[in-house]
Parts: C-alpha cells; structure tokens; sequence
C-alpha cells in the first residue's frame, strides 16, 4: 500500500491568521510530500510492503531508521492537518473534557503542560496529548517519532519542527504552539479519535 500525499482539508489560507498560506504551501506540499515519496522508495524491499501506515511505523521503529523517518512522519502530518481547522480551539467536547480534568487536573493545566512540552522538546519534534493505559499523558518525542512507537495512541499532536512555524513566527515557538491551542485545534478530531481509543 503505497504512501499518498492526502489534500488539505480546507483552502491554504483557511487557518491565517494562525497560520499563512505560504507555510501550509511548503508544509504541505514541499516537506509532507517529500515524506511520502522518500517513504514509498523506501518502503520498495523493506519486507513491510501492503502492511498499514501504523504497522510500517511500528514495524521500522527501530530497525529501519530512514524508513521510519519518513512513515512516521506521514502518519504525523495526516494526522497534524485534522487535528486543525478554521475557527479552531474554542471549548473541548464534554468527554474528552471530563477525562482530561480526571487525568490531567483541567483543560487549562493541560495547555499549560501541553505548551511547556512543545517549548521543552530541544530541536525538532512534536508534543502530544496520547492515551496509554486508559489514562491521558502528555508527552514530547524528538524528529518524527510519535507515541505509537511507545505503546499509546495518539489523540492530538504539534509539529515544532521549524518549518511549522518559521514563517509566520521566526523563532518565536511558545507563540505559535499558543496560537495553535487557542485558535487552531479542531477538538471534534481529538474527541473521535479518543472515542475509537477508549
């Protein structure tokens, strides 16, 4: 099954002023891109040829570093364009809203922590909200891992690498990921996904 490079689920400057047009236009179709055609080379001979995206990430965590660079970070970035939208953030739904002030002491602490992650994780990498073990964590991973390779299943992630933010925000990361959880997040993906992990 070989990698495909999804559309954009809304126009290039549905997110502005979070996020421009001109970084979902390299993001998108330069570095995503980039990650599916590398991965599909790859993929030729790796012996995970037809498994799915998160069996080939499992299965090259690991023990095919090039292979898993790019798989994992396609499956990062199917995922990073839903978990936005226009006239994001906003109120988180009513179940997921429960868990997270059961597990992680409120949606504001949660931010918080989630924020910190983001500006904690040194160089490239992404924070998460996940879920392992029934409970809810926040985590950070470096490049392209992400928390499947850790045993949990991811319900929300940030891209810190710079090409995420750089245009729009130069160096100024804690902005960025504050835009993203104030104004971007498309909380009805984060709900269904908890929904199927529960």
């Amino acid at each position: 099954m070989a990698f495909e490079l999804p559309d954009l689920p809304y126009a290039y400057d549905a997110l502005q002023p979070y996020m421009s047009k001109e970084t979902l236009e390299f993001h998108h179709d330069k570095h995503h891109n980039a990650y599916v055609e590398t991965g599909n080379k790859l993929l030729a001979g790796s012996g995970l040829e037809g498994k799915s995206l998160e069996e080939v990430v499992i299965g090259s965590y690991g023990k095919n570093q090039a292979l898993f660079n790019n798989a994992g970070q396609h499956f990062n970035h199917i995922h990073f364009w839903k978990w936005m939208k226009p006239n994001g953030g906003g109120a988180v739904p009513g179940s997921l809203e429960a868990k997270i002030k059961e597990d992680l002491g409120g949606v504001e602490k949660f931010k918080e922590d989630f924020i910190e992650a983001g500006k904690g994780q040194f160089g490239s990498g992404w924070a998460w909200l996940a879920l392992k073990n029934g409970k809810l964590e926040v985590m950070k991973t470096p490049n392209g891992e992400n928390p499947l390779v850790h045993g949990a299943t991811p319900l929300l992630g940030v891209d810190v690498w710079e090409h995420s933010y750089y245009i729009d925000y130069r160096n100024r990361r804690p902005d960025y990921l504050k835009a993203f959880i104030e104004n971007l997040v498309n909380w009805e993906y984060v709900e269904e996904l908890y929904s199927k992990a529960k």
